[in-house]
């Protein structure tokens, strides 16, 4: 009975973020969003327009926080071919982010070498969801919403999405650097 009660709530949850487009303001691509980045000052999307964006939804105290080393080496393998990985620390899940920002930030530099952009910690379910993660249940549907951490959203260079993997797919198997490579210029 409480299984399907918190599986009834994660739907009821994903419905609320599954609101088109045009109700969010009429965006109609991954670059027009807007995060704060995690050393303060504005992140926009926009920024990074023609360019691949890999988003991801991290957490410090999760099974998967590991993946930050895989992140790292997929940044640092792509970036000059024009890759962009970008975290979003959130505590939606377990409350497995519990830390402030400057926190979040010396944890991912101390512990995995984190050089990639990063925002300020943000909801990534729910009514209160950043507007990226509404436009992608919007988008993808309920099944593509955030179930946990280190989900993994690969904006194409023309805003549209052109992949999401869950949290057990790790960011350097093979289907997301496939994905990845297809994307970038030779």
């Amino acid at each position: 009975m409480a299984k399907a009660v918190r599986v009834l709530g994660m739907l009821a949850a994903a419905a609320v973020m599954a609101v088109s487009p045009a109700a969010q303001g009429g965006s109609k691509d991954g670059f027009s969003f807007e995060f704060e980045a995690i050393e303060g000052g504005k992140l926009p999307l926009g920024q990074f327009a023609g360019r691949p964006v890999l988003v991801v939804n991290t957490a410090s105290q999760c099974g998967f926080t590991p993946q930050y080393d895989a992140l790292q080496a997929v940044w640092a393998k792509y970036r000059e071919r024009g890759l962009v990985v970008l975290a979003v620390p959130s505590n939606d899940f377990g409350g497995q982010e519990p830390g402030s920002e400057a926190e979040i930030k010396q944890f991912c530099e101390v512990n995995f070498n984190i050089d990639f952009p990063m925002t300020t910690k943000q909801a990534v379910i729910g009514a209160n969801a950043h507007p990226f993660y509404r436009w992608i249940a919007a988008e993808l549907g309920v099944v593509q919403v955030p179930r946990w951490n280190f989900y993994k959203y690969l904006i194409a260079p023309d805003g549209g999405i052109a992949g999401a993997w869950p949290s057990t797919v790790k960011p350097d198997e093979a289907r997301i650097v496939q994905a990845i490579e297809k994307l970038l210029p030779r």
